[in-house]
C-alpha cells in the first residue's frame, strides 16, 4: 500500500488537548509587566473570547465547529504515504511512513489552525487580524484564511525571509494580506529595534512584538499566531488523529515518531495523539524525537525557565526551553525553525523524557531532502528536512540493530518557494553556521526574574 486515504466524512470532529494528560500541571501564563500569573482577562485585548477559553481549558476533547471541518474538506483528509522507495535508498529494515501537508492551499499544515482561529474571530465581530511570520507559511496560511471570512490581515515578515522568499510574500498579497519586512518604522518596539541596529535580518521575537503591539492599539483588531500556545497545538492535532486511523488501516503503529521543531505546532499535530497512548500506559514504548536546526538548538541548547514570547516584552512570559528572547538567530533557510522558544507542553515533555530533541546543521538537512526529492518525488520545505534527518539516523540504526521499527514522520509543508536554498546547496553555496555558546549567554542573561514551577 502506497498512501492511505480517508473519506471527508472521517475528518476528526474534535481536537485533542493534551493539558489534562500531561505528566504534570504547565507553570502558568506571566503578565508581562508585573509577571503575576496571568488571568483571561488579561488576554482580551488581543485574543477573541473563545481563543481564550481553549487556552486554558482542561477539557480533553474541543469540538471543531462545523463551519470550520467544512474548510477542512478543501485539502482534508491529508494522505499517509509509504516510503517504500526511501526504505531501500537507506538500505533498512525499517517501515517508513510520511504524513503528508503539503497538499493545503497555503502548502503546509499551518491552515489548520489559521482557519479555526479565523472562524473564532468572525464570531466576535473582529474586523482585522495582525501576525508575524518567518518563512511564510503561517502568513500564507492566515492570509487564506481571512479570505474566506471577511478578514483583514497584515504581516509582519521577518525582514531575511521577505528578501529571501518574495513569491510568500506575492502568495499573502495575492490572499488580500498586506505584509511589511519586519522590523519596520510602524510600531514602538520596531523602531527601537531599528534605532539599534537599521540593519537587523529580524527575527520571529521581533515580528510577534510588532503584531502583538499593532493588534493591542486598535479596537478592530485581535492578534493570531501560528504556534507555541496551547490552543494553537490542539487545533494540529487533527494530523495525528487522521495518521492514527491511516497507521491501522495498514496494520502497524509507529515506534518512533519523528518532526522538526521550530515553536512545536507541526509536530505536536502529528506527535499529541500518539503520545496520548504513551502517557495513559497503552504505547510505553513509543519513541518521540524533535528535531530542529543547530543555529537555533532551543530545546538541545536553551535553559528551561520563564522568559518573554517576543523580543520586545509585550506579551505573556511562559516556562519553555529559551535562547533568549534577544537572541536573533542566524538567517538559515528554515525560517519556520527561527524561534528563540519552544510550547510550554512541548518543553515539558522533554523535561520529563518523554520526547528527545536533537539538533542538525543546515547542509546535513538539505542533503536528505535532495535525497528523498529524489526517490520519492515530494519536494520537502527546509523545515521538515531536519526530520529526515532524524529519519535516515533511525533508519540507520534499525538496519545495525537488525529490527524492523515503523518510523511516522511528519512532512509538514512542500519547499516549492523555496527552490532558491535548493539552489544554493546543489552549488555548494549553502552555509553551516554553528551558534556560538557566548551568543545563548548573552541572550539568557536578559531573562525576566520570575518564579519557576
Amino acid at each position: 500500500m502506497k498512501k492511505v486515504l480517508l473519506s471527508e466524512d472521517e475528518i476528526p470532529e474534535r481536537w485533542y488537548n493534551i493539558l489534562p494528560d500531561l505528566p504534570e500541571a504547565p507553570a502558568p501564563y506571566l503578565h508581562p509587566a508585573t509577571l503575576q500569573p496571568l488571568g483571561p482577562a488579561d488576554l482580551a485585548p488581543i485574543f477573541p473570547q473563545a481563543i481564550i477559553a481553549q487556552e486554558v481549558s482542561q477539557e480533553r476533547w474541543i469540538e471543531i465547529p462545523d463551519q470550520v471541518r467544512d474548510i477542512y474538506r478543501i485539502w482534508r483528509p491529508s494522505p499517509l504515504y509509504r516510503a517504500e522507495r526511501l526504505e531501500k535508498a537507506l538500505d533498512t529494515s525499517a517501515r517508513i511512513y510520511f504524513k503528508y501537508e503539503g497538499g493545503s492551499p497555503a502548502g503546509s499544515h499551518k491552515p489548520n489552525t489559521a482557519v479555526a482561529q479565523a472562524y473564532y474571530n468572525a464570531q466576535e465581530g473582529v474586523k482585522r487580524l495582525t501576525t508575524e511570520t518567518g518563512a511564510g507559511q503561517w502568513g500564507s496560511a492566515l492570509a487564506l484564511a481571512g479570505t474566506f471570512f471577511g478578514l483583514e490581515v497584515t504581516v509582519y515578515m521577518v525582514r531575511v525571509s521577505y528578501e529571501q522568499k518574495p513569491y510568500r510574500r506575492a502568495l499573502m498579497e495575492t490572499w488580500g494580506a498586506t505584509v511589511y519586512a519586519s522590523p519596520t518604522d510602524r510600531t514602538n518596539s520596531g523602531r527601537g529595534i531599528l534605532a539599534k541596529d537599521p540593519d537587523s535580518p529580524g527575527s520571529l521575537g521581533i515580528a510577534i512584538s510588532e503584531a502583538v503591539e499593532d493588534a493591542a492599539t486598535r479596537e478592530d483588531s485581535k492578534y493570531s499566531l501560528g504556534s507555541v500556545v496551547n490552543h494553537v497545538l490542539l487545533h494540529q492535532t487533527v494530523i495525528g488523529q487522521e495518521a492514527k486511523k491511516q497507521m491501522e488501516l495498514t496494520g502497524d503503529y509507529p515506534d518512533v515518531i519523528i518532526g522538526c521543531v521550530g515553536g512545536g505546532s507541526n509536530y505536536a499535530g502529528l506527535a499529541y495523539p500518539f503520545m496520548a497512548d504513551r502517557l495513559s500506559g497503552e504505547r510505553p514504548r513509543t519513541r518521540f524525537i524533535a528535531a530542529e536546526p543547530a543555529a537555533c538548538p532551543t530545546l538541545t541548547r536553551g535553559v528551561y525557565d520563564y522568559d518573554f514570547g517576543d523580543t520586545a516584552g509585550v506579551g505573556p512570559v511562559v516556562q519553555m526551553h529559551t535562547l533568549g528572547h534577544n537572541f536573533v538567530p542566524d538567517p538559515i533557510h528554515a525560517g519556520g525553525l527561527r524561534y528563540h522558544g519552544d510550547a510550554p507542553s512541548l518543553c515539558l515533555l522533554v523535561k520529563h523524557g518523554l520526547v528527545e530533541a536533537r539538533a542538525y546543521a543546515q547542509n546535513q538537512c538539505f542533503a536528505e531532502a535532495v535525497r528523498f526529492a529524489r526517490v520519492e518525488g515530494f519536494l520537502p520545505a527546509p523545515e521538515p528536512s531536519h526530520a529526515l534527518r532524524a529519519v535516515a539516523e533511525e533508519a540507520a540504526a534499525a538496519r545495525e540493530a537488525g529490527d524492523s521499527r515503523v518510523i511516522l514522520f511528519g512532512l509538514c509543508g512542500h519547499g516549492h518557494f523555496d527552490m532558491s536554498a535548493y539552489d544554493a546547496f546543489l552549488a555548494g553555496r549553502l552555509e553551516d553556521l554553528d551558534l556560538a555558546q557566548s551568543r545563548i549567554d548573552l541572550a539568557i542573561r536578559e531573562l525576566p526574574k520570575a518564579p519557576v514551577g
